[in-house]
């Protein structure tokens, strides 16, 4: 596994374009403790099945899906990446890619800046990270620029709430985005993604489970169209 802080194939400087640097030294402890695996497992699973090729993950944070990705692929056909910003997350993320046997390719960026040249995956893995960056838009668009096409991106991501858990999750944004990493509870994220051109839907799935105001969550997959918009 190699983690790397340089850029290559796209020269888009991310610390001066999108702000301060990530770190969250508390959120990356507390994420640890969270009990996920018990409503997270299928998803996860939904997110590694049969990958193959150039895969790429989006913010591995602590680097929960690596476990996943081992058992469900065949390792001799998967050339794994991911980017993690926090160094805390990073860190911890390293050690989750040792103890799971999954060599990845770890390097520090963020999503609005994908240090990776066009056309460059098979696919993009998304799990619960477009409600933290900072420009969910310019992070779309880099998605759909490294993905070869025909290549996948699937993700599972929470959004907003409808009627009164959405006032709910307005009011508690503020606070929650400080307390949980810059995470945005009330964010329309699968409405960005299936209305963007770059992309064909295959699949968007809503799923009721998670606890208030973290719920509800979206599972798709978008496929990368053939011709790029002009």
């Amino acid at each position: 596994m190699a983690e790397k802080s340089t850029t290559s194939g796209h020269d888009r400087d991310h610390d001066h374009d999108h702000g301060v640097e990530i770190e969250h030294p508390l959120f990356a402890a507390v994420y640890d403790l969270l009990p996920q695996s018990l409503f997270l497992r299928t998803h996860r699973q939904y997110l590694s099945r049969n990958l193959s090729g150039r895969v790429l993950e989006v913010g591995a944070g602590n680097g929960a899906m690596f476990p996943y990705v081992r058992n469900e692929t065949d390792r001799e056909a998967l050339e794994y990446h991911a980017i993690e910003p926090d160094p805390h997350m990073r860190s911890r993320a390293k050690r989750q890619a040792r103890e799971s046997g999954l060599p990845v390719d770890l390097r520090d960026a963020r999503a609005e800046s994908l240090p990776y040249p066009d056309d460059a995956f098979d696919a993009v893995l998304s799990g619960m990270v477009f409600c933290t960056v900072q420009d969910p838009d310019a992070a779309l668009e880099e998605v759909a620029r490294v993905l070869k096409p025909g290549g996948e991106f699937r993700f599972l991501e929470h959004v907003g709430a409808d009627g009164w858990r959405r006032t709910g999750q307005e009011l508690l944004n503020p606070l929650w985005s400080r307390a949980g990493g810059g995470c945005q509870l009330d964010r329309d994220t699968v409405d960005r993604f299936v209305g963007r051109q770059a992309f064909a839907v295959e699949e968007v799935r809503r799923l009721e489970f998670g606890i208030f105001p973290v719920t509800p969550f979206v599972r798709g997959t978008l496929c990368r169209r053939r011709e790029r918009p002009v």
